[in-house]
């Protein structure tokens, strides 16, 4: 009768530590042994270039090698598009989404397709660049500047608007709003500042601008001579420019409109686990290394930005209210097609 006592003693003790070892937060939780047993399917959404996502998702798999990756890639507008058409068909296949601007996750918050989740990695990320309520968190930092093609032009340019000079007449490119998040951020960016405005696109539009779908058709039309001047993406023109092609970077005197490349998780998403640690990856030391050796300015802290780009603290910032550019984003791609059409 003892022995049977003292047995049912060590088994009833055994079930109490392990219970113990296994509460959140207890300083014997093996963390690592957790993320290990990550595994399924993930369905990543995003706008970034082919090759950058794939980068990604590679670094993403080396650390969580039984989680399989499915990427979707296109414009931002075009992957929104497809979210709404899924949601409306009544299942969301995106489980992480990462596109250009906040604006665009301003919308979908509005409409309750986020989920909140609380980045173990959000302490090193500037609080002005992360959604208060944690829906989703800038990647990077991106700023619109001019490209210029150096074998055609041999002053630089200091200034915007140099894009309404008649030198530059039916010499421009720019991507469009209705395709690109970032082009669409920049319109109701720079339309709501007093020194450009409406009238900024208006004289752009009337000096014979080619609008052409995103920002790496506007690299190519300028890296190949077909246009002297674009309005394209930072990180696109130093990328280029150290593979030998003929274009230079210029951060106008005004100022430039950033974008911060956010991800967040589906509010629905099926492999919840999968996800948060994707955005983690995203947001950790590792991520943001391998985000600036892929040639982006990094917003983590203590990461020095590529060569040939600017620190957020460098550069002069345009910006306007993120609700009110939310607000008013319907109205402004009409305008727009007004105006180019014109």
């Amino acid at each position: 009768m003892l022995v049977l006592m003292f047995g049912i003693l060590m088994v009833f003790a055994a079930g109490c530590g392990s219970k113990e070892n296994s509460e959140p937060g207890n300083a014997s939780k093996d963390t690592g042994s957790s993320e290990s047993k990550l595994e399924g399917s993930l369905h990543f959404y995003t706008s970034q270039p082919d090759a950058d996502a794939a980068k990604l998702v590679e670094g993403f798999q080396t650390k969580y090698p039984d989680v399989k990756v499915e990427t979707f890639r296109s414009g931002t507008e075009e992957v929104i598009s497809k979210i709404k058409a899924e949601k409306m068909a009544g299942k969301i296949q995106a489980d992480v989404l990462l596109v250009a601007d906040a604006v665009t996750f301003e919308s979908l918050k509005e409409e309750d397709m986020l989920k909140a989740y609380e980045s173990k990695e959000a302490a090193e990320i500037p609080a002005e660049l992360v959604d208060p309520d944690h829906t989703y968190y800038g990647t990077k930092v991106m700023a619109t500047g001019l490209v210029v093609n150096t074998q055609k032009v041999k002053e630089m340019p200091t200034s915007w608007n140099v894009l309404t000079s008649k030198e530059a007449k039916g010499k421009i490119i720019m991507p469009s709003p209705l395709y690109s998040g970032a082009a669409a951020y920049n319109l109701g960016v720079f339309t709501r500042q007093d020194n450009l405005g409406w009238d900024f696109y208006k004289n752009i539009a009337a000096n014979d601008v080619t609008v052409t779908k995103g920002n790496g058709d506007v690299l190519k039309g300028v890296a190949g001579g077909e246009k002297d001047y674009g309005m394209v993406v930072d990180y696109l023109v130093t990328r280029a420019k150290a593979e030998g092609s003929p274009v230079e970077l210029i951060y106008p005197e005004e100022g430039v409109p950033v974008i911060t490349e956010p991800i967040g998780i589906m509010k629905d998403a099926e492999n919840l686990g999968a996800a948060k640690a994707f955005v983690d990856f995203v947001l950790s030391e590792q991520g943001q290394k391998l985000a600036a050796e892929l040639g982006y300015t990094p917003i983590r802290k203590g990461i020095e930005a590529p060569e040939g780009l600017k620190t957020i603290d460098e550069m002069k910032v345009l910006s306007t209210d993120v609700q009110e550019l939310y607000r008013a984003r319907d109205g402004d791609k009409k305008e727009f097609e007004t105006v180019i059409s014109e």
